[in-house]
């Protein structure tokens, strides 16, 4: 289950909002000697106006969004993590239609470990009345993707250590 190519790994870490995917993604990059991308800071103006207003976005609002995601999987031939929630399988098959070797680190654990994880940060534009919007959206991953699920409860530490010997 390898994220190798030509040059490093790509690897997503996906899953819910506050489940730890830019805090264990950067680790993940730095242990891994690759770079760093929060696809947080690709959406456009409008999406983070949407999920700061409250608003899910729809499919519609993601497309471009995942697109340019999936260019930035693309154009990293070093090696990249990108920390993408990548909530449904169709959005996963958008990312590995220009990136067919990646391989995603799915975050995942208790709901309430989450919602207090959410509640408790500040200074980011999705708010935690959208976390049911993300979990009733999230498919996990099936058999035929590349890929594995770590319990967000673990220390960092511990889910870079296993994500790195796994992707390797």
């Amino acid at each position: 289950m390898t994220g190798e190519h030509a040059g490093g790994p790509r690897v997503v870490v996906m899953g819910v909002s506050a489940s730890g995917k830019s805090s264990v993604g950067e680790a993940l990059a730095q242990r891994l000697g690759v770079e760093f991308v929060d696809a947080d800071d690709l959406h456009p103006p409008a999406n983070v106006a949407k999920m700061a207003a409250g608003v899910p976005l729809q499919d519609e609002d993601r497309w471009p969004w995942l697109d340019a995601a999936a260019r930035r999987l693309a154009s990293a031939p070093a090696g990249i993590v990108l920390a993408c929630s990548a909530l449904k399988r169709a959005y996963r098959d958008r990312l590995r239609a220009l990136a067919p070797d990646v391989v995603f680190v799915h975050l995942t654990g208790d709901p309430d470990l989450l919602a207090a994880r959410s509640r408790a940060r500040s200074g980011h534009f999705m708010p935690p009345s959208l976390l049911d919007s993300q979990w009733a959206t999230l498919e996990a991953l099936d058999a035929t993707e590349a890929g594995f699920a770590l319990d967000f409860a673990s220390p960092v530490a511990e889910l870079v250590k296993e994500a790195a010997g796994r992707v390797r």
